[in-house]
């Protein structure tokens, strides 16, 4: 018997073997149900899930909120954003869900909904609370352009947590380290991670057909970006020699040889980082060493971004942050093109200077020398 559940949503997910699996939810940005649809553990998941979502009233934020993750804005957004956001709002949803509507032309709204921002951040963190808030700000303008609501009282809040990490770069002596200490599983990871400039989840999702021996094709999980990434000759002899006729399945993988998760790389890459004695720098900040280090090497701010996937103002942004940031090798390079410059100009001006000259018996007259030769004809004709 086939049994019809109201709004059960599904995704289909491509395993390292090549397999597709499917994954259901109990509802688009709910949890996701285990057992097989229509077995007892699937289906008092399900129920679960169903009884512990706030019911949506119309003319209330929950109702709005169920809207925007109905909309075509909505499924434009990468998967990893999209789950992060679905996480979100089930934060957002016991403090905003049953709030009406129409209290948001109310001048005190903004004050009432920052305040809430300010106790979650006291409760989480700043960054998080931002993040939640950021997410909401989102739907009310998303609301607000489709007519469903007059006010977004949520314009320009600012930000509670102020730390960036655009300035934290691997050095050479920090990479040495590493290799040195770290299994050798992770170097691979590593390089990934500093010629491509790709996130994490990004590179432990990498498989061989990606890889055709020249770049890297792929799809950003966060922003759906595509990207094709040349790859450099260290990388590519790193990977040729992992591959070894593999052509199908991921490129990382576990000592073990299987598919790494989330979680077990994040707690692998720490131990080998203390271990390493590598201090105040995280995977991601590889993603920041790879444009610091593109840039270091003469390319542009577009084609930084272009390998990257970053946008034009992120680039420039780690840039300022990073290696405009005094680094002495630019200043060096800087007054080398300025010398250099300078010389060539200096020599073009003086062959110009020298090619005036009249050469000796060729009758040439500059301009000067015509002048006064027919001033001086002209006193002969006056006498």
């Amino acid at each position: 018997m086939h049994v019809r559940i109201k709004g059960l949503n599904w995704t289909n997910k491509r395993l390292a073997d090549g397999r597709v699996v499917r994954h259901y939810y109990a509802y688009r940005g709910g949890p996701r149900l285990p057992g097989k649809p229509g077995s007892q553990e699937f289906m008092d998941a399900y129920n679960e899930a169903i009884k512990a979502r706030i019911k949506a009233a119309p003319g209330t934020l929950q109702h709005l909120f169920d809207a925007y993750q109905r909309s075509s804005e909505w499924d434009r957004l990468g998967e990893r954003t999209r789950l992060d956001y679905a996480k979100l709002f089930r934060v957002l949803e016991p403090l905003f869900g049953d709030f009406p509507v129409t209290a948001l032309d109310d001048r005190r709204t903004r004050g009432l909904m920052l305040a809430e921002r300010d106790r979650l951040a006291k409760g989480k963190s700043g960054r998080q609370a931002d993040y939640a808030f950021t997410v909401l700000a989102r739907a009310l303008a998303w609301a607000k352009g489709r007519g469903l609501i007059e006010t977004n009282p949520l314009t320009a809040i600012g930000r509670i947590y102020r730390a960036s990490r655009a300035d934290k770069v691997w050095t050479p002596d920090d990479e040495a380290r590493f290799m040195a200490a770290a299994p050798e599983h992770l170097h691979l990871v590593f390089l990934l991670a500093v010629w491509t400039g790709q996130r994490q989840g990004d590179l432990l999702r990498l498989t061989w057909p990606q890889y055709d021996g020249a770049v890297i094709r792929l799809k950003q999980g966060k922003t759906g970006v595509r990207v094709v990434v040349p790859v450099g000759a260290p990388l590519k002899a790193a990977l040729d020699a992992r591959r070894d006729g593999q052509k199908l399945g991921r490129i990382l993988l576990t000592s073990a040889g299987t598919p790494w998760t989330a979680g077990g790389f994040q707690a692998s890459w720490r131990k080998a980082v203390q271990r390493a004695g590598v201090t105040g720098l995280t995977f991601h900040d590889l993603r920041g060493t790879a444009v610091h280090r593109l840039a270091l090497a003469g390319a542009t701010e577009a084609e930084i971004a272009t390998l990257t996937g970053h946008s034009m103002q992120q680039v420039r942004s780690v840039l300022d942050a990073s290696y405009l940031h005094r680094d002495p090798k630019l200043a060096e390079s800087a007054v080398r093109k300025r010398e250099r410059h300078e010389a060539e100009t200096k020599a073009e001006s003086t062959a110009t200077n020298e090619g005036e000259k009249p050469e000796s018996g060729t009758g040439f007259q500059t301009g000067h020398q015509t002048g006064a030769i027919r001033l001086r004809k002209g006193k002969q004709k006056t006498q």
